[in-house]
């Protein structure tokens, strides 16, 4: 099947045209418009018609103007995700998303090299808004996040593009209730939605930068795995030397890389499942020991930093510390007190490779947080490489929210 020369099928075809239904917004929405960005807030809005859950909207301001088409959610705070600057028929919508999916599947094929695992959709960053695609060798897991593409024709397109494209033995769903529940979505367990064979594959081994790590999509965070540091742990590796340190290693990511180079690597989770996991993986590459330490990060810092260890490399890759904008000074203040320790245990001429994947912590304030414990704990940076996430997970320019990993690496002296 190829994916390029498919048609709609007669059952992709609405039974009713909804090209009526509109939703007129106000002065705010059209200032947010103007830049490009595509989310309408409910707060927003002056006026609904015609609009179904989840269905296409042209949208207009007070004056009657069209801005473009919308995805409508009937529920969510994001009332308008858009999805054109033109009028789309809800007739012509399938055809667009086909169009849009296999857009985004074309760019990874450009751009991904040295892995068998990616993200093949990655929501608004590629104008297919509300869904996430992660690729695991013959596994691909899916997260639905918006009433529109909780549809049973969006399902269906998205199903068959992803058959057409990579032929996977199992497409697995994966769930997050809060985001369902937001979305007002009823309750979903994690289930195949796809397989190739009769009975659903859960498990497979994927490939990245040389190293095997193995998938379990019934286990894990999110979709399963950290797609998005893929560029950065080759990275890490390229400048590790000497004693490494890992701090939230989870599955072993930055640590399997930064072994290969390095003499002795030590790595910490606060989850003994994820180093379980990570220790099959060092198994799976032959590689030598890695101490794996299960202990809170800032606990063992603190324990660490007492014993006066000392390390050529350290890696901070700490969870996202701000989940909003409120909580955003107590994030920076919890990364700077990570990284006066981390400074303080490196050997002068030593590496820091420093993570933050919250998207309210923005990249000037990250730096301005490493200036400062830096300034406290009397070292000197030099600032090796900025980094951000994979190119498998796009920047949309007009869309600040899709540029949320920073990655700092630096010699310490």
């Amino acid at each position: 099947m190829n994916p390029r020369t498919m048609k709609p099928r007669k059952s992709d075809k609405p039974s009713a045209a909804k090209a009526s239904a509109r939703v007129v917004v106000n002065a705010h929405a059209v200032n947010r418009l103007r830049t490009g960005h595509p989310w309408i807030f409910r707060s927003d809005l002056e006026r609904v018609e015609l609009a179904e859950p989840g269905g296409v909207v042209r949208v207009e301001d007070q004056k009657g103007k069209v801005w473009g088409s919308a995805l409508y959610g009937s529920t969510s705070q994001i009332a308008l995700r858009m999805i054109s600057t033109s009028a789309v028929e809800e007739e012509k919508y399938p055809d667009l998303l086909r169009y849009r999916i296999r857009q985004a599947i074309a760019y990874r094929q450009r751009v991904v090299a040295e892995a068998d695992a990616f993200r093949v959709l990655f929501s608004e960053a590629d104008l297919v808004p509300g869904v996430i695609v992660d690729k695991y060798n013959d596994l691909l897991s899916v997260q639905v996040l918006s009433e529109a593409m909780d549809r049973e024709l969006a399902r269906t397109i998205l199903i068959e593009e992803l058959v057409a494209a990579y032929a996977p033995q199992t497409i697995l769903e994966r769930v997050e209730d809060r985001i369902r529940e937001l979305e007002g979505l009823p309750a979903r367990e994690d289930q195949a939605i796809y397989t190739r064979t009769k009975k659903a594959k859960y498990e497979t081994d994927f490939h990245i930068n040389g190293l095997t790590f193995h998938y379990d999509g019934r286990a894990g965070q999110k979709t399963g795995a950290f797609l998005d540091q893929r560029e950065n742990y080759r990275a890490a590796e390229r400048h590790a030397r000497g004693k490494a340190l890992e701090i939230c290693t989870y599955q072993g990511g930055f640590a399997l890389h930064l072994n290969r180079r390095c003499e002795q690597v030590t790595a910490v989770d606060i989850s003994a499942e994820a180093l379980t996991v990570a220790e099959q993986n060092r198994l799976a590459n032959q590689q030598k020991p890695i101490e794996w330490v299960e202990a809170d990060a800032f606990a063992l810092l603190r324990q660490y930093a007492e014993a006066d260890r000392r390390y050529e490399t350290i890696v901070l890759d700490p969870p996202a510390f701000a989940k909003s904008r409120k909580t955003a000074e107590d994030a920076l203040r919890g990364y700077k007190e990570m990284n006066l320790r981390a400074l303080k245990m490196l050997r002068n001429g030593g590496v820091l490779v420093t993570c933050s994947c919250s998207f309210h912590v923005g990249e000037a304030d990250f730096v301005q947080m490493l200036q400062a414990a830096a300034l406290d704990a009397r070292r000197n940076l030099h600032i090796i490489e900025k980094r951000a996430q994979s190119v498998d997970h796009p920047v949309l320019l007009n869309v600040p929210e899709t540029h949320y990993l920073k990655c700092l690496v630096c010699s310490v002296f």
